[in-house]
């Protein structure tokens, strides 16, 4: 119960988003789930409120400023103010092709770079004002470890997500003193259901490989961090990024 009595958005549902609204709310925090499926960020609210969580789902479009701002409107109205908020979606439609640098539309660009990059530009600006009238907070923003690997293909979403470390540090250090926390989660490749569902075994296996400890991680890990960066127990962990990817990325 680290989170007991903290408001906590989760932004972004699915397999991380879930398994992150799950952890927060068995911590203790009312929790908050946003996402474009607003059908399923219901269903995902409605298992975890069956299990004694406090949660409550709305739609959220993260390249608007008007969703933002009503989900953080929204969670102060409910339960009276926000304590943390985790930003945790992402357009990847440049995967969707193999295109590179020279190749990639600039209409695929700007729309990873609106969602990824300026969505979470945007969350920033209505949550910390927000956590600031409560004395303080976490803010989390989940990244990728393509920010660090150099790949072939998907260069607009490893910007994105190299732009959002930036973003997390200029938080860091200028909100610290007034109690705001900021940390970037970069997972590596997460096994969830909608994964599990279309990715083939022989891909599976070669992503088991890149990692030292043989296995793909789950959402519960990601939220693990998580739910340490969202407490008091991460109380002097701020600035950083930390990579939760089974040893597939080692940094100095």
């Amino acid at each position: 119960m680290r989170l007991k009595d903290k408001v906590v958005v989760v932004a972004g549902a699915g397999g991380i988003g879930n398994g992150l609204a799950r952890r927060y709310a068995d911590e203790g925090a009312a929790v908050v789930l946003g996402d474009i499926d607003a059908a399923a960020a219901d269903a995902a609210a409605a298992e975890i409120a069956g299990t004694g969580g406090t949660i409550v789902a709305t739609h959220l479009d993260g390249s608007d400023e008007a969703s933002i701002k009503a989900v953080v409107d929204l969670a102060v109205a409910r339960f009276g103010g926000l304590d943390g908020f985790h930003a945790n979606y992402a357009s990847f439609r440049d995967g969707e092709s193999s295109d590179d640098v020279l190749g990639l539309p600039l209409d695929v660009f700007d729309d990873v770079m609106r969602v990824n990059t300026r969505g979470f530009l945007l969350c920033t600006r209505h949550a910390v004002p927000a956590m600031l009238e409560r004395g303080g907070g976490a803010i989390v923003y989940t990244s990728s470890n393509a920010a660090f690997m150099g790949e072939t293909v998907r260069v607009a979403y490893a910007m994105s997500k190299t732009a959002i470390h930036a973003l997390m540090r200029h938080v860091a250090q200028t909100f610290g003193p007034r109690g705001i926390r900021a940390n970037v989660i970069a997972p590596g490749v997460i096994a969830h259901q909608r994964f599990d569902e279309v990715m083939p075994a022989d891909v599976v296996k070669a992503f088991e490989a890149q990692t030292a400890i043989r296995h793909l991680g789950s959402p519960a890990d990601i939220a693990a961090m998580g739910a340490l960066l969202m407490s008091d127990d991460g109380r002097y962990v701020t600035g950083q990024v930390i990579s939760v990817d089974g040893g597939a990325s080692m940094r100095p």
